[in-house]
């Protein structure tokens, strides 16, 4: 009997063409937000699909993102003076999921407790990396994150 190889949250969720079509669309929405819209109303027009980019690798799919853009290091610059607000975060996350549930993703329970422990833990680390004094440390690892993944404790 061959051992049954559990699938990536990346390949579960459908790979790259899902999480473009998720973050093409939850941009529009984001756009559109009263309180996020102020926060990207200077997105470059491929913003979307370098957080695509990164979700891949984060979910388990290839590590484009690191090779073409520098990894982790890369997307904590991305955060850095942004003054985030949990308020902020929370619509983040909340819009998203939304926008996955618009898009009919996934949601069979262990999925969708997986994607947000990740959103979850992401959002959070994104708010404190845009507070005043953050700086980035180069050698951060990408996040990896799987079927029922815990990371921490915090040590900032």
């Amino acid at each position: 009997m061959s051992e049954q190889r559990i699938p990536s949250l990346y390949d579960w969720l459908g790979g790259i063409d899902t999480l473009n079509r998720l973050t093409d669309r939850f941009y529009l929405h984001v756009k559109a937000d009263a309180l996020l819209g102020p926060v990207f109303e200077h997105m470059a027009a491929d913003h979307p699909g370098h957080v695509a980019t990164f979700l891949a690798e984060a979910l388990g799919g290839p590590d484009d993102y690191s090779r073409q853009y520098g990894g982790h290091p890369h997307m904590v610059r991305q955060h850095l003076n942004r003054h985030l607000s949990q308020e902020m975060r929370r619509r983040w996350v909340g819009l998203l999921l939304d926008t996955a549930d618009e898009l009919g993703l996934p949601d069979d329970p262990e999925f969708r407790s997986a994607l947000v422990g990740y959103l979850e833990w992401g959002s959070r680390l994104a708010v404190i990396n845009s507070q005043p004094g953050v700086t980035v440390d180069p050698q951060a690892p990408m996040p990896r994150w799987g079927w029922g993944e815990v990371k921490g404790p915090y040590t900032g």
